[in-house]
Parts: structure tokens; C-alpha cells; sequence
């Protein structure tokens, strides 16, 4: 019995390091944006902003509003619940079937894979999934792990 509660609290305990990481801001290579500052994330992510400076289209790409990586995005960023954030969603994609503002994905793999596929793209990723496939924006002014970043997981 002691054994089996060791495993289930050990269980417990890595679900919450899990959930406390680093979210990186993503782009497609080649982005002429190389730092936002972060109530223009805010904007990029609420589908505030349509374009780049540089003319191509803004796509954000998101997990699912209600996944457990969603969390700290949904509290630091949005202010709003999984289902207020999928009517944000459906909202900004309506009428964009061939570009939407917002794309949802099922992992972060599929993530960066979208962001690095689409021109203009950017998305929150967890910074372990990151490869040499996309750019890291620096999100007011810090890139992920240095002292300060705003998307620091607690």
C-alpha cells in the first residue's frame, strides 16, 4: 500500500513540473520579427493584428484551449476560459477558410511543424519541442530562461 501511494504522489509531482515550464514564442524562419513586447502578444493572440510590417498574413498556432499547455496561456495572456477562447477562435477565423487567424493543434510537435510550414506564422510552444525549424521570438525583450521571461511556468 505505502509503495503504491510513493508511486501515485511521485505520479502527482512530475504532472506539476510538467505543467510549470517555459513557453517559447515561435516564428516561420525568416520572420522579420525578431523581439514583441508583450501587450502585443496579447494582440497577436487575441487575432488583433492581420499582418506582419513585412505584408504576410499573421496565423497564430495554439493547442487546444482546454489541454492542461494551455493553462499558463490562457491566465498570462488571454484572461478568459477554454470555451470564451474557442469563441475568440471561431470569431477570428470566420470568413479566413484559406488562412485562418488561429490554428489549434493537437501537439507541439504538429505546432512547430504548422509554424514552420506557414509563412507568417507564430505559436507558444513548450521550449523543449523547439527545433532548428523555426525562429524564437524574444517576448519583451527576454528570450525562454533567461531571468525575467514572462512566460516562465510557476
Amino acid at each position: 500500500m505505502l509503495r503504491r501511494v510513493l508511486i501515485i504522489a511521485a505520479l502527482l509531482a512530475g504532472t506539476q513540473l510538467a505543467m510549470a515550464k517555459d513557453l517559447a514564442l515561435i516564428a516561420n524562419k525568416g520572420s522579420a520579427v525578431a523581439s514583441v513586447a508583450m501587450p502585443d502578444l496579447v494582440k497577436l493572440c487575441k487575432a488583433q493584428v492581420g499582418h506582419w510590417p513585412d505584408g504576410k498574413s499573421v496565423t497564430l498556432v495554439v493547442r487546444d484551449p482546454a489541454s492542461p499547455e494551455m493553462k499558463m496561456v490562457l491566465e498570462k495572456i488571454y484572461s478568459m476560459t477554454p470555451q470564451a477562447l474557442n469563441e475568440l477562435i471561431s470569431t477570428a477565423n470566420h470568413g479566413r477558410v484559406g488562412h485562418p487567424a488561429i490554428m489549434v493543434v493537437a501537439s507541439d510537435d504538429d505546432l512547430v511543424h504548422r509554424v514552420a510550414s506557414t509563412p507568417g506564422a507564430v505559436g507558444l510552444v513548450d521550449v523543449y519541442a523547439i527545433n532548428s525549424s523555426v525562429d524564437v521570438i524574444k517576448v519583451g525583450g527576454k528570450l525562454p530562461l533567461e531571468p525575467g521571461y514572462p512566460l516562465h511556468g510557476n
